[in-house]
C-alpha cells in the first residue's frame, strides 16, 4: 500500500489538484491507494465514485496540518505500507517514519532565499526523503541552486489524462460566441502578475492593428481581475478581449479547442515562479500550440519554434512578434498539429511508468 498525502485534491479544481488525481487513480491501478486530503465541500460524492480510499481532514489551516499528521502516524503504526508520496514538504513536515518517502516540487514552494528560516525547514524536510520529485528541469535546477541534494532529485513532468470527445452543443455555442473572430488568443489561469496577462493585452492593441477580427479569451479569476479589464478600456480593446468566470470544464476545453494559440508567457514575480505550466499540454491535446515564457519549466512542455514558441514574458515587444510570427500564414496550424502529437508523451499511462520505476 501507498500513501499519498495532498493537500490540494478534486473536487476543488486545479492544476495541483488534477495532479493529485490523476496520480491516486492511475497508481490505484498497480498498488492499494489511500489518500489523506484536506477537507472541501461537496467531496463526498466525489470521493465515493473513486476506486481507493479518501480520507478527509478538516479544520483551521494549522490545526488541520497537525491532525492530518496524527491520522498519518497512527495509520502508518497500525497498516503495512511501503511508501508515502507528498504532494508538498510541508504535508511531510510531521510525519514520523522510517517508511520510504517521495516528495513532489513544483517550483514557488521551494523558492526561498539560501539560508532563510523556510529555505532551512525545506532542506530538513527533503534531506529525509528517499526521492525528490521535480516537475521540470527548471524546477530540479532550482532546487539545487536552493541548497537540496541534487542526487535525491528525478524530472517526473506532470501527466494528463487523454481528452474526451467534446458536447458538440457546446462547441456549437461556444462557436456562436466567438462568431468571425479570428485569430483567437486564449489562457486559462489564475489573473496574477505571475501571468502576464497585462502584456498580452498591450501587444495586442498592436496586433489589432493587423489583425482587425482579432480576439483574446480569458479564463480565470484572482487579484489583477480589476486591474486588467480597466487596462481592457483604457486601450478601447473591449471587443477585442473576452472574460470568463466560473464556467464548467466541458466549457473551458471548448473555448481553448475552438482557439489558435494558448497564450500564457510567465514571468518570475517575487519568488513566484510556473515550475512547468500543465495547462500548455492540456491546450496542445486539443492541436493549440503555446506561447511560453522563458522563466519557468515551459521549456519541458513546449519544444521551441516546433509545438509553440518560448518568449521573454517580461519583453512586450518580444511577446508581439512570437505571437505575429505564429499567426502569420496561420502558422499556428503546423505548431498544433505538432503539440498534439507531443502531447502524447504526457499521458498518465507512460508517466505513471516513471513513478513506478522509482517507487521500486
Amino acid at each position: 500500500m501507498y500513501l499519498i498525502i495532498t493537500r490540494a485534491f478534486p473536487p476543488e479544481l486545479g492544476g495541483m489538484q488534477s495532479l493529485m488525481w490523476g496520480l491516486a487513480k492511475e497508481m490505484s491501478k498497480n498498488f492499494m491507494i489511500k489518500v489523506f486530503a484536506d477537507y472541501y465541500e461537496n467531496h463526498k460524492e466525489f470521493d465515493d465514485k473513486e476506486n481507493f480510499s479518501i480520507e478527509r481532514i478538516g479544520g483551521i489551516k494549522f490545526l488541520r496540518k497537525i491532525r492530518k499528521a496524527q491520522l498519518i502516524n497512527e495509520f502508518l503504526k497500525k497498516n503495512k505500507v511501503q511508501g508515502i508520496i507528498a504532494d508538498h514538504w510541508k504535508s511531510l513536515e510531521f510525519i514520523k517514519t522510517d517508511k520510504s518517502k517521495f516528495c513532489l516540487i513544483h517550483g514557488k514552494e521551494i523558492n526561498h532565499p539560501k539560508g532563510s528560516s523556510t529555505n532551512k525547514r525545506v532542506i530538513n524536510i527533503l534531506s529525509n526523503v528517499k526521492k525528490i520529485i521535480a516537475n521540470s528541469e527548471y524546477t530540479k535546477k532550482l532546487a539545487i541552486e536552493n541548497g537540496v541534494n541534487e542526487k535525491k532529485i528525478i524530472v517526473i513532468n506532470p501527466g494528463v489524462n487523454p481528452v474526451k470527445e467534446l458536447d458538440k452543443k457546446i462547441l456549437k455555442k461556444v462557436e456562436s460566441l466567438l462568431k468571425t473572430k479570428t485569430p483567437r488568443l486564449i489562457t486559462v489561469s489564475r489573473f496574477d502578475k505571475r501571468k502576464s496577462h497585462e502584456k498580452v493585452i498591450m501587444a495586442l492593441r498592436n496586433l489589432k492593428q493587423k489583425y482587425p477580427d482579432i480576439v483574446y479569451i480569458c479564463v480565470g479569476y484572482g487579484e489583477e481581475e480589476e486591474n486588467l479589464k480597466k487596462l481592457v478600456k483604457e486601450l478601447d480593446l473591449v471587443s477585442q478581449v473576452m472574460f470568463f468566470k466560473d464556467i464548467s470544464s466541458d466549457l473551458k476545453n471548448a473555448l481553448i479547442a475552438n482557439s489558435n494559440i494558448f497564450v500564457m508567457p510567465s514571468i518570475i514575480h517575487k519568488t513566484s515562479v510556473e515550475g512547468f505550466g500543465i495547462a500548455y499540454v492540456e491546450a496542445a491535446q486539443y492541436g493549440v500550440p503555446s506561447l511560453g515564457g522563458k522563466d519557468g519549466g515551459a521549456a519541458d512542455a513546449i519544444v521551441h519554434d516546433k509545438t509553440g514558441l518560448i518568449c521573454d514574458g517580461n519583453d512586450l515587444d518580444n511577446i508581439y512578434s512570437s505571437l505575429n510570427l505564429m499567426i502569420e500564414n496561420k502558422r499556428y496550424i503546423e505548431l498544433g498539429n505538432n503539440a498534439k502529437d507531443f502531447a502524447l508523451k504526457f499521458h498518465w499511462d507512460k508517466i505513471v511508468n516513471e513513478y513506478k520505476k522509482n517507487l521500486n
